[in-house]
């Protein structure tokens, strides 16, 4: 590799993609709520409409999760609430890991966003949730932590292969 060349590698990716943050947002986003939801039917045996539940929950209020030991029906409008909480802060997400992470390579940027992933669980669920949304604490459990952690890795792997290539980012 020539001086030119290793320098241009060497300064490649100084600046963040912010469109590549946003739709790795997105696909990170999708990906844990289908992990999210199918976890909580295969494995708990519980109804895949609980997540979203919980989520529009946090607009609608309480009153809109099914009661304890219920399956929570497929509800359109609660899960296109859920929806319009879940993406816009997954696309946030993917802007603050983004940031984090526009240096790395794939490997890095994995670390990073599966770490990243485990703050958010942690944050959410043990200090947020339960001042202002207590009925999250049924979604502390290894489902959840995992879920959240397969949000930031996925989220690392979207942005990396998003984003533009170094050479155009002038």
């Amino acid at each position: 590799m020539s001086q030119t060349e290793t320098a241009l590698r060497n300064e490649l990716h100084n600046v963040t993609d912010w469109k590549a943050a946003a739709w790795a947002g997105v696909i990170a986003g999708l990906v844990f709520l289908m992990l999210e939801m199918g976890l909580v039917w295969l494995v708990q045996g519980q109804s895949p409409w609980g997540p979203p539940h919980m989520m529009a929950a946090m607009v609608l209020g309480k009153d809109v999760l099914p009661s304890m030991g219920t399956w929570a029906p497929m509800d359109l409008k609660i899960v296109m609430i859920a929806m319009m909480i879940h993406f816009p802060v997954s696309i946030i997400y993917g802007l603050i890991g983004a940031w984090l992470m526009h240096r790395s390579d794939l490997a890095g940027a994995v670390m990073i966003g599966a770490a990243l992933g485990l703050v958010i669980y942690i944050v959410n669920f043990y200090l947020v949730a339960p001042m202002a949304f207590p009925w999250f604490a049924m979604g502390r459990n290894w489902i959840g932590g995992f879920s959240h952690l397969m949000f930031g890795a996925i989220l690392g792997v979207a942005y990396i292969a998003l984003r533009r290539p170094k050479l155009t980012q002038r």
